[in-house]
Formats: C-alpha cells, sequence, structure tokens
C-alpha cells in the first residue's frame, strides 16, 4: 500500500461488530510475541461483561482501517473515557490543571487495554501508512467528539517516537519485570543471586509454605469454584486498593470460557481449604501476573503466590520474563528489575500542551536516572 488515501477508516463501538479472526490476525500477528490482552476474546469479554462500556466511563469507540476491497488492515483499540480511573499512567493533574484554567479535560480517548498495564501492541497495522492514518484517525476523531486528548498508553518505545511527528508527547514511567538467562531451574536463577538475598527467598518461601500447599491450575483444571473462590479475593483486595473493583464475575467466567489454556491460577490451601489466590495469563514470551488475594494473613505468601510461583513457571515454559503488574519497587529484592514503560499523549489544548511539555522535560531524564539507579540495587552477584 503506497499510502492512505485509498483507506477507510471508521468508528466502531462495539467490538463484537469486528470479525473475531481478522482482529486476532492484526493483532496478534503470526510473526510477533502472542499477547493475550490484545485477543479479541479478552477485550470483547470485558465489553461484553459490562466492565469496559459507557456506563463504567469507558466507550468503545475502535478505529477500523479497510482498504477499497473492504478487507480489515488495520485497528486501534480506542475508548472515550469520562474519568481518569483504570489507566495506571496518572493524568489527575492535567485534568485538574485544565479545569482550574476554565477548560474541560473530559471526554478524552484512550488507546489501551483497559484496566491492565501491560505494555504491547497499541496500532495494529502492517503498512506504516495504515499506522499513521488510524493515529491521524484518533487526532481527527477527538476534534470531532470535542475531546481534549488522544493517549496512547503503555504503547511500545517505537511506537511513541513515530507518534511524535504528530504531536504526541512521550512519557516514560517504570515497572519490574522479571528476565528469564537461560534458566534451568528456580535453583539456577537463586545461583545468579547474592549470598544475602539467596538466603532471604529460601526463607521466605519456607515460611510461606509452613502448612500451606499450593495448587497450580490450568485450562479446564480450573472449576467454577476455584473462580468463585478467586472473585471473593479479587474483590477483597479490589475493595480496600481502589474502593471499587473495576472487574466483574461475568469477565472471568468469560476469559475461563474463552481462553481457559491462556489462563493460570495458583491457590494456596491450608488443611483442604483455599486461603488465597493469584491469576496469571501466558503469552508467547511472558507470563503476566495480573490479580491476587488472600482470605487470611500470612506471612510472605503473596511473594510466594505472585513471584516466586510466578518464576518457576516461566523457568518450566521457557518464557522470556515476567511481568507482575504496575509499581512495586519491593519486586527488586525478589529478582525483579527496573523497565522503562512508555506512553504517547496528544493534547489539544495549547496551554495545556506546553505546560506539559515543560513539566515532560523535567520528568523524563529524573525517571530514567531512577531506572539507572535501580538497576544498581537489583540482588544479583556483582561483577
Amino acid at each position: 500500500m503506497d499510502g492512505s488515501d485509498a483507506l477507510t477508516i471508521s468508528v466502531v463501538g462495539d467490538l463484537a461488530n469486528i470479525d473475531r479472526v481478522s482482529w486476532d490476525a492484526l493483532a496478534n500477528p503470526s510473526d510477533a510475541p502472542y499477547d493475550p490482552f490484545l485477543s479479541w476474546d479478552f477485550l470483547q469479554a470485558l465489553e461484553e461483561s459490562g466492565c469496559a462500556s459507557a456506563e463504567q466511563g469507558w466507550q468503545p469507540a475502535h478505529l477500523v482501517a479497510r482498504d477499497p476491497r473492504g478487507a480489515l488492515v488495520g485497528a486501534m483499540p480506542l475508548y472515550a473515557k469520562d474519568h481518569s480511573y483504570g489507566e495506571y499512567v496518572f493524568d489527575h493533574a492535567w485534568a485538574d490543571a485544565l479545569h482550574r484554567a476554565g477548560g474541560r479535560y473530559y471526554p478524552k480517548l484512550q488507546c489501551a487495554v483497559p484496566f491492565t498495564p501491560v505494555p504491547g501492541r497499541r496500532i495494529f497495522a502492517r503498512e506504516p501508512s495504515v499506522e499513521l492514518a488510524l493515529a491521524q484517525g484518533a487526532l481527527g476523531l477527538a476534534q470531532r467528539a470535542d475531546a481534549s486528548s488522544v493517549h496512547a498508553t503503555f504503547a511500545s518505545e517505537a511506537l511513541c517516537a513515530r507518534l511524535k511527528p504528530l504531536g504526541y508527547l512521550t512519557r516514560i514511567g517504570v515497572q519490574y519485570h522479571w528476565f528469564n538467562r537461560s534458566y534451568a531451574t528456580f535453583a539456577d536463577f537463586l545461583a545468579d543471586l547474592s549470598s544475602q538475598k539467596r538466603k532471604t527467598i529460601r526463607r521466605e518461601r519456607a515460611r510461606a509454605c509452613e502448612g500451606v500447599i499450593v495448587r497450580r491450575l490450568r485450562g479446564p483444571e480450573i472449576t467454577e469454584r476455584d473462580w468463585d473462590f478467586f472473585f471473593r479475593c479479587y474483590m477483597d483486595t479490589g475493595s480496600r486498593k481502589w474502593g471499587s473493583p473495576y472487574l466483574n464475575r461475568e469477565f472471568f467466567a468469560l476469559l475461563g470460557n474463552r481462553m481457559a489454556d491462556q489462563c493460570v491460577l495458583f491457590i494456596a490451601d491450608i488443611d483442604g481449604r483455599p486461603v488465597a489466590s493469584a491469576l496469571n495469563l501466558i503469552g508467547g514470551e511472558a507470563l503476566y501476573g495480573r490479580y491476587w488475594g488472600r482470605v487470611a494473613e500470612i506471612p510472605f505468601l503473596h511473594f510466594e503466590l505472585c513471584y516466586y510461583q510466578a518464576i518457576e513457571l516461566a523457568i518450566e515454559l521457557g518464557l522470556a520474563r515476567v511481568e507482575a503488574g504496575a509499581q512495586g519497587d519491593h519486586k527488586l529484592a525478589r529478582g525483579y528489575v527496573a523497565t522503562p514503560t512508555y506512553s504517547a499523549h496528544w493534547i489539544g489544548h495549547p496551554g495545556l500542551r506546553d505546560a506539559i511539555a515543560h513539566y515532560l522535560r523535567a520528568e523524563t531524564p529524573a525517571v530514567v536516572e531512577e531506572v539507572e539507579a535501580l538497576a544498581e540495587a537489583t540482588p544479583f552477584k556483582k561483577g
């Protein structure tokens, strides 16, 4: 394709109206690592369950590009939002600044996987001209819908660079990922650590597993009863952390039905009764830790279910890394490494755009310096 003039860019308000096979062929092409969160099944489950809906402030407004024959050649998962919750790249201060200046920040357009701070592909297109047309289409939609801004969060660094000529500003954040250095066993990973950290992890695992049996369940091994218990844990954690959990039981039912092979549930039992659980999704090259919760307070059990069990599974499956969610510098002591994340932001209001650009010029080097400093705080052997 030589340009975007032959394309038709349109807005689709419901993923159910986009062919599943066509979407997945773009979102997870055969030459790229499989990302479960970009799949039609995952995103449509969010919509069908009502979690990503206009009522929840996540109005689907997906952009699609079609060639003259009507074939889908590009897509951009996009949502019109009237708040900034469930994103994990915080722009509340930007919204407040525009409000104080007499402007209106909402609605805004969000290119993201709702409630999922996992870096990945954000504009699906094989041809650069199609990617550019979709990115420009998002700006046009924002202007027509009187939206203040367009945000592509947890995008790749490369995409952010390609969006800069369109006026998108790049913002850097920090997550903590575990990287597999060709380990054959968990013991190999421990051998890479300093003696003190190695002993600490062994001690934590021993304390966490006193009287505890951890079950690893995948696919059809996960029963409705297991999902019910996990959801109870999720609601407890979500209520304490966010006040109102983002996901409902129907979403997890759809996830278990449609993506069973990608789901792994760790459940900790004491005397045959479950006391804690953690959900992971398996990707093409990564294990993604998503949610955890417990009904009893047990020292170090959080680390065991969310970090150490995940590392063991990633090693067994030959996966390159574990991504255990947003924030948490306590992960450093458990072998996770500070890793930069990237987001792209187009701001329509000239004054706010200038102010944010000025802010990012100060924030960016500080974040880069933080990542570099955290790299020195890893528990691995020096030299």
